[in-house]
């Protein structure tokens, strides 16, 4: 399930070692409440987005936030991106 791939790829990239996937809320926020992550977790996910997916994300997009507002959204731009 993709949605589980990304929270896996979230916890190696950040290097979450006391967080699991379970832990994870599909629908929660990943930045500021929720996940919790900053900026520059949003720079290591995108850089592993790219690496991963072929995905290229421009930092100061609108649309870049809104993907990354949940693991469901990355989730769903990963799906979209494999589509066309």
């Amino acid at each position: 399930m993709l949605e589980q791939e990304v929270k896996e790829m979230i916890i190696d990239v950040l290097q979450l070692e006391d967080i699991s996937a379970a832990d994870i809320d599909t629908d929660a926020p990943l930045f500021v409440e929720g996940l919790g992550l900053d900026s520059i977790d949003a720079l290591e996910l995108g850089v592993a987005l790219q690496k991963r997916y072929g995905i290229s994300l421009s930092a100061e997009s609108e649309d870049t936030r809104r993907h990354f507002a949940s693991v469901r959204a990355l989730a769903a731009l990963i799906e979209n991106n494999r589509s066309k």
